[in-house]
């Protein structure tokens, strides 16, 4: 028998609307585990845990971390076969993405969510929490790292984000596609990522900012956010990476003062071309500026600052071009479903 630890954080899963009307995270999970029912894996032993009950949108870097912890410590026992996160969506590309750069045990770590309220009759948390079990429980789903299940598809943390606000397949990647998907509690593989060595697990996460770039943009807020002490800064750049002449100098001067610079794209999907010159991302690689690639601004940031946190500042560049272009394989057996 395959066991199960489920940890709760919060997030829409847990949340219930209070006397205002206004949904707030309150269920613990063993209300969770309720609502999942019967139809969650027969053959699989469950235990649930709680760390938080919080809107994912309120999490610092520090609960971040405890979360990773928090699964760490659940992977000690060598009778667990897997560990589900039960977490907001708001932010559950950062904290899954966060735990799989740190992930180092065969055994599948699974986040998963809901859109819908737990007091609605017709959420989906239920189901995408059968789901995680079921791929947590799933021999064949060791080694593949962290990934999120949503709405019946499985992805790879690296390069996965919120797609839509309100939609129940709420979830993509635009680098990778799905590995694969869960139907009527049977798991099918399409592909397997090729996962870097994870980083050792920080201390503490140093502060990293996002700042946006538009038409009439100036270095301002960059500035602002070095005086504020940030340790790195990833700027979400137009297009293929480009920014403006001021940038390029704002970027110039944070590479010399030792805080890298990731240029990261608003643009859905697609890589970063550092092609274009008069402050374009060109001019921006040529300043020292790293790039993003298939990562967007949000899973820039939490690279960046894991980074930081774990390696002397002349090897931030290479941590970060290792991870910046997550890959899938083919999964050889693909069309098995044998649990």
């Amino acid at each position: 028998m395959s066991k199960v630890v489920v940890l709760g954080t919060g997030g829409t899963i847990a949340s219930r609307n209070d006397p205002a009307g206004k949904a707030v995270a309150s269920d613990h999970v063993s209300a969770l585990l309720d609502a999942a029912g019967t139809s969650a894996p027969a053959d699989v032993e469950i235990e649930g845990r709680d760390i938080l009950t919080t809107g994912s949108y309120l999490l610092t870097p520090a609960d971040q971390l405890v979360i990773v912890r928090e699964i760490v410590a659940a992977l000690r026992d060598p009778s667990v076969s897997g560990v589900v996160v039960t977490h907001g969506t708001d932010t559950m590309e950062e904290t899954a993405y966060l735990h799989d750069l740190l992930h180092g045990d065969p055994r599948p770590v699974v986040f998963t969510g809901a859109q819908i309220t737990a007091g609605e009759p017709d959420s989906d948390g239920p189901r995408n929490l059968r789901d995680a079990i079921t791929v947590a429980a799933d021999h064949r789903a060791h080694d593949l790292g962290t990934t999120i299940a949503f709405a019946g598809r499985l992805f790879t943390a690296a390069g996965t984000r919120k797609r839509h606000t309100t939609a129940l397949d709420a979830f993509d990647n635009g680098a990778t596609g799905p590995l694969g998907r869960i139907v009527d509690g049977v798991l099918t593989l399409f592909a397997r990522p090729v996962r870097p060595q994870p980083l050792p697990i920080p201390d503490a996460l140093p502060r990293v900012d996002i700042v946006a770039v538009h038409p009439g943009a100036d270095r301002a807020l960059l500035d602002a956010a070095v005086d504020a002490g940030s340790r790195g800064i990833v700027l979400e750049a137009t297009g293929i990476g480009n920014a403006n002449k001021t940038f390029v100098d704002g970027a110039r001067d944070c590479v010399a003062a030792g805080i890298p610079v990731v240029v990261a794209t608003r643009v859905a999907d697609g890589d970063i071309v550092p092609r274009y010159g008069n402050g374009g991302g060109a001019d921006l690689a040529e300043v020292g500026a790293l790039t993003a690639g298939l990562l967007r601004p949000a899973q820039a940031r939490v690279l960046l600052a894991a980074a930081v946190a774990v390696s002397s500042p002349s090897d931030v560049a290479d941590l970060v071009r290792t991870h910046t272009h997550p890959t899938v394989v083919p999964h050889a057996t693909a069309n098995q479903t044998d649990k």
